[in-house]
């Protein structure tokens, strides 16, 4: 029988939720369950799978805080038919505002989310679950914990893919207006080579590395091709750097994800990994004509091990999980069907014989540090 585990709080490092929202017309005030019923049938649910996230499973599951990215496809690469995608920069930075204004207007609209943007926001949604945030990035109880209305969702925004800003100066007003991490990369950009697209940093690339240092922002390491990673890693003077959803090449030996180098460079810096949760990510092999339930837990914490083993700890690892990024239900392991189902991650490492403050680290601690340092 697995062991029982209740995570204080879980961080999720990756949703794609506003690229879903208005490109696929996903409802994330409600049920991912509403949604699923919403899409059968359509090219929404054949495309992008599905729905593993709505606010309900978020709340219950315990995801007090998510990286919501900000993310549209370049038509050059384009996977699916979905009407979020740019020909140029221009296209890109109309996409990427478009994207971010829609979480300005769901967290004015719904009291549930949270824009966090400051230690101060932090703070106060780790507040109303009843938790004050330590510098460690551990999680205690309040001593006496006020009774909110409601448990929010706080949403810290991403930029997956750096070309909606439009030169590297421009950063600042996406930081004005609530960007906290930028990866330059997914496939190639105008700043950096990426996943399938072998290559390194452009000259624009380097200057935005310099000005992400300068700024203070959270650097996303993640879809960085190998010789770009490289090179970040070695010139970057930022403080803050993370792959917020990269999974170990030792185990799924593609270019998308990180070989050892890269995983102890990333180590060095004070960064955290947030583990993928797409099956095909999980296991070798995994993909068209395989089963759900060919990759299971054990495989998830095959993965967030294997992080450990190379860093030496458990601080340096957490839960990127991707959900309706292109993948749905049916492509995550077997014992996960929402984000409800996330603490069973925490259960099933608790059963392996890790320790219960190395998984709370694991479930929350580790980005809440990340995020305590970086915020102003």
């Amino acid at each position: 029988m697995t062991p029982s585990y209740s995570p204080k709080l879980v961080v999720d490092a990756h949703l794609d939720l506003a690229y879903n929202a208005l490109g696929w017309r996903r409802d994330y005030r409600r049920s991912a369950y509403w949604n699923r019923q919403r899409e059968i049938g359509t090219l929404a649910e054949r495309e992008n799978g599905q729905c593993c996230v709505g606010l309900p499973e978020l709340i219950r599951g315990r995801v007090g805080i998510v990286f919501g990215t900000i993310f549209a496809e370049p038509s050059r690469r384009r996977y699916t038919n979905s009407p979020i995608t740019y020909r140029d920069e221009q296209e890109a930075h109309a996409e990427g505002m478009a994207q971010l204004d829609f979480y300005r207007r769901w967290a004015d609209a719904e009291p549930h989310v949270r824009l966090i943007g400051s230690q101060r926001d932090l703070e106060a949604v780790i507040g109303d679950w009843g938790l004050a945030l330590e510098a460690s990035g551990q999680l205690t109880p309040l001593p006496a914990p006020r009774q909110p209305a409601i448990h929010p969702v706080g949403i810290v925004p991403l930029m997956e893919g750096a070309d909606p800003i439009l030169e590297p100066k421009e950063l600042e007003r996406w930081v004005e207006r609530g960007v906290r991490i930028v990866g330059p990369a997914w496939h190639r950009t105008r700043y950096s080579a990426g996943s399938d697209e072998p290559g390194g940093l452009t000259s624009l690339g380097r200057a935005l590395l310099d000005v992400i240092a300068e700024l203070g922002v959270v650097l996303d390491v993640s879809h960085m091709a190998h010789k770009a990673l490289a090179e970040t890693l070695d010139r970057f003077e930022g403080k803050h750097l993370i792959a917020s959803h990269s999974n170990p090449y030792r185990i799924v030996p593609e270019e998308r994800h990180l070989p050892d180098p890269a995983i102890e460079g990333i180590a060095e810096r004070g960064g955290v990994i947030g583990i993928v949760l797409f099956n095909k990510f999980l296991k070798r092999g995994w993909g068209a004509g395989s089963r759900k339930r060919d990759v299971t837990l054990d495989d998830v914490v095959r993965a967030i091990d294997h992080v450990c083993q190379v860093t030496g700890s458990a601080d340096h690892v957490g839960i990127g999980s991707d959900f309706d990024g292109g993948l749905g239900a049916q492509q995550i392991p077997w014992e996960l069907d929402s984000s409800r189902d996330l603490g069973r991650i925490g259960a099933e490492l608790l059963r392996r014989g890790f320790a219960p403050q190395d998984i709370d680290k694991i479930m929350a601690g580790n980005w809440l540090r990340i995020l305590r340092a970086a915020l102003k």
